[in-house]
């Protein structure tokens, strides 16, 4: 018998999500053939089978995270071992219980009951509840009304256990305990609360992790300005310039290009600009990297970031295309907003974001007028950056950007 692990994909994260198995434990495949399609916190990836035999088991099901390195697949591999010998091997190894929905290779099977709160910040939490899968609340609910939860059916998600569940055993509102008649009244008003914990997965689950790091190991400090454009001529592509004016900062200030460690206290700066463009889909962010922008025309510029806003729409963004970006543009402002606090995602230094152009009024000599104006936002990691340096790359930002052409 064959164990395959999960391999590292390209872009060095931890985990995967299975997305789709294109076998099932007892298929013949060949080497090369489809064998599973995996998301990781970048892209969707299909990862193709190493050998030719037979698959015994499928160590994941669809929708479990896989840590790198660990089991994924047990083969009989042609002109190896007796096939029905692993088979058995394989089968022997499978727990009686059910799958819990854990991280694959991080915790046995078992029957502990996963429930995750729905708190920005929490952590999950293992309760043991027998077989029966339910929120501490329904539990508390069911001890209420004196309702034994293994004889309840479940119709939440992966058989939870729901509050309606155990309402509906204990024969509705009619067996709920006496209250005051205030709390009584309050209730029939409201609507009891709906919803189920759903685990981050994806692009949200990457998110979670880089703002988590963000938060303990990055010193934020935002400045905020605007670049006025009342003097542009026709037919500017607006991002390609705000791009431009960004590679000018970096020259001009290279102290914001560049990573830092914390742990060394060190810092590595870089002449080319790799620009990690923040992406908003249905799926969560995605953040492709534009490389070298600082070498290419306008025109190039613009072809770079419609193949990028086409891929990242299909989620056919390869893993290379997100590694290793030197500094983050975030042009929020295209949905709403108008000033913001970028966050950082280390170990890079800086995020410039950009909000809605307005039309102000602004003052001139001997008057006012009504000006078109691009509202900036620099946050930078105070540790490694001074405010000064700060300062010089957004005004050389704002100088580039308040050119006519």
């Amino acid at each position: 018998m064959t164990t395959f692990n999960l391999p590292d994909l390209g872009e060095g994260l931890p985990e995967a999500e299975i997305v789709t198995w294109h076998v099932k434990e007892g298929d013949e495949i060949n080497t090369d053939q489809p064998l599973v399609s995996v998301e990781t916190a970048k892209a969707v990836v299909d990862v193709p089978s190493p050998v030719s035999g037979k698959v015994l088991k499928l160590h994941a099901g669809e929708g479990d995270i896989v840590a790198t390195g660990k089991p994924l697949v047990d083969f009989a591999v042609q002109g190896g071992a007796d096939s029905a010998a692993a088979e058995a091997a394989a089968a022997s190894s499978k727990p009686a219980s059910n799958d819990s929905g854990t991280v694959v290779g991080s915790m046995p099977t078992s029957d502990d009951v996963i429930v995750e709160t729905a708190r920005a910040g929490s952590r999950r939490r293992e309760k043991t509840a027998g077989r029966v899968k339910s929120a501490p609340a329904v539990r508390a609910l069911a001890k209420r009304l004196g309702v034994d939860l293994s004889q309840v059916t479940p119709t939440g998600r992966n058989g939870l256990v729901t509050a309606d569940d155990v309402k509906t055993f204990a024969g509705g509102a009619a067996q709920t305990p006496a209250r005051p008649a205030a709390a009584a009244s309050t209730a029939r008003k409201l609507p009891p609360l709906t919803g189920e914990p759903e685990r981050l997965r994806g692009p949200r689950r990457a998110m979670a992790m880089s703002m988590s790091a963000s938060r303990d190991q990055v010193a934020q400090c935002t400045l905020f300005d605007d670049a006025d454009i009342h003097g542009w001529v026709a037919g500017q592509d607006i991002t390609v310039r705000i791009i431009r004016g960004l590679v000018a900062a970096c020259r001009a200030e290279p102290a914001l290009n560049g990573w830092y460690d914390g742990d060394t206290m060190s810092r590595r700066l870089f002449e080319r600009i790799d620009l990690a463009m923040a992406v908003d889909t249905p799926n969560g962010l995605i953040v492709p990297v534009l490389r070298d922008v600082g070498s290419k025309s306008a025109a190039a510029l613009r072809a770079d970031l419609d193949r990028t806003k086409i891929a990242t729409r299909e989620r056919s963004v390869s893993p290379a295309d997100m590694q290793d970006p030197t500094i983050t543009l975030s042009n929020f402002g295209m949905m709403a907003g108008r000033y913001a606090s970028p966050v950082i995602v280390p170990p890079m230094i800086a995020i410039l974001g950009t909000g809605g152009t307005r039309h102000d009024v602004v003052p001139v000599m001997g008057g006012i007028e009504v000006h078109k104006r691009i509202p900036l936002s620099l946050t930078f990691d105070h540790r490694c950056v001074t405010g000064g340096e700060a300062c010089r790359f957004l005004a050389t930002l704002i100088s580039d950007l308040q050119r006519a052409s």
